[in-house]
């Protein structure tokens, strides 16, 4: 499958759709980066008057794990993929477009050489950054993908 921003939206609708009812939306695919974007509104507020942090992750880990997947698309191998580990950071309230950009495409592709290389189980630690309509860094996270080759 090609990986384009209108098939993983497509996706998103079928397979999770809490991401896509809160207005979660692939915007770019590469391979070294991927944005999704997010617009504050009602479905996806906080009582604080921002956008929860829960679809903030989802956003986030969406724009890593489509370049994990697209990497293990274009390995042509059967390969296990799993969040291990994550952490975020919140420095400015999300209101209005926030975009999430993941920039470590290389690093999750050299984990998967390794990975069908050696055989064994690898860990890359990916960072996805929210940044709203300003320039300004609302949050960021940082997600720990366990890769593996399936025998």
């Amino acid at each position: 499958m090609k990986y384009t921003p209108r098939k993983i939206n497509t996706f998103l609708f079928f397979k999770l759709p809490s991401a896509f009812l809160t207005g979660v939306r692939v915007k770019s695919i590469s391979d070294t980066n991927s944005v999704v974007s997010v617009t504050y509104k009602w479905m996806n507020q906080n009582p604080f008057k921002s956008m929860f942090w829960a679809v903030q992750g989802m956003a986030s880990e969406l724009s890593t794990g489509i370049l994990v997947m697209k990497e293990i698309s274009e390995s042509n191998r059967k390969i296990s993929m799993l969040v291990t580990n994550m952490s975020g950071t919140f420095t400015k309230k999300a209101i209005g477009k926030i975009r999430f950009e993941c920039n470590d495409g290389m690093l999750i592709r050299e984990a998967i050489k390794k990975s069908i290389e050696t055989g064994e189980g690898q860990t890359v630690i990916v960072t996805s950054e929210g940044i709203n309509e300003e320039g300004v860094s609302v949050s960021q996270f940082k997600y720990e993908w366990s890769l593996k080759v399936k025998s």
